[in-house]
């Protein structure tokens, strides 16, 4: 029952978030006139001086407030990492899905995106992300479930180390167009193979570590259940 209350409220806590901030976004594109399909290139008042600043403050308000409801509802170190990417992905997805309802946007799974701005631009079509934070939703459930029942997580270290290694090759393919999009030009091609692979090494080491666990005896709690 614990485990249904808590994901309740974090998905409602997320799904309003990004309600807000697709709200916002919407706002700030009509305040600027500025159209939903002009992103690139990554020049213009709209972006600049302060506005620039104040844009890098919000995506990282955004990451604390994410990291907070993970905090604020784990007990142990690995159920509020793992409520955190929960959060994380059901406001990544949901954003995507309200910007869709108030403004016909994205267009389609192919439409390009600028995903974040710390610490350099990072772009793609708009099913990387959401295939990213899918998994991020679909892990986190399942080890925030299994955390709720006292039992530990077998990580390892060389499980650790591939889902950095994952993750950083995931970051690559976001970030592989950065050079170009920092010098006011538009992104050439997304690097898909390299997405894929690190996908797949970070879902394989999350895969891994899950099984790992299952492996393991319970440990009794006070009442000796």
């Amino acid at each position: 029952m614990r485990f249904r209350s808590t994901a309740l409220t974090v998905a409602a806590f997320a799904t309003a978030m990004a309600y807000l901030e697709s709200a916002v976004v919407v706002y700030l594109q009509r305040a600027l006139s500025i159209s939903p399909d002009r992103l690139f290139p990554l020049a213009g008042p709209e972006i600049a001086g302060n506005l620039a600043a104040i844009e890098v403050g919000r995506e990282f308000a955004t990451l604390v407030m994410l990291a907070g409801i993970g905090c604020l509802v784990g007990r142990r170190w690995t159920d509020r990492l793992a409520w955190a990417a929960v959060a994380f992905g059901i406001w990544d997805i949901f954003y995507y899905v309200w910007l869709w309802v108030f403004i016909g946007w994205p267009h389609g799974p192919g439409t390009w995106d600028v995903l974040f701005l710390i610490p350099v631009p990072w772009s793609g079509p708009v099913a990387a992300p959401i295939a990213v934070s899918a998994a991020l939703v679909g892990f986190g459930l399942a080890a925030a479930r299994q955390a709720g029942r006292e039992r530990g997580f077998a990580v390892g270290t060389t499980r650790a180390a591939l889902a950095l290694i994952g993750g950083a090759i995931v970051v690559a393919s976001f970030v592989a167009n950065a050079p170009a999009l920092l010098t006011g030009g538009v992104p050439g091609w997304f690097p898909w193979p390299l997405f894929v692979a690190g996908m797949a090494v970070a879902a394989w080491a999350a895969a891994s570590v899950l099984a790992a666990r299952d492996c393991e005896t319970p440990r009794n709690d006070q009442n000796g259940d």
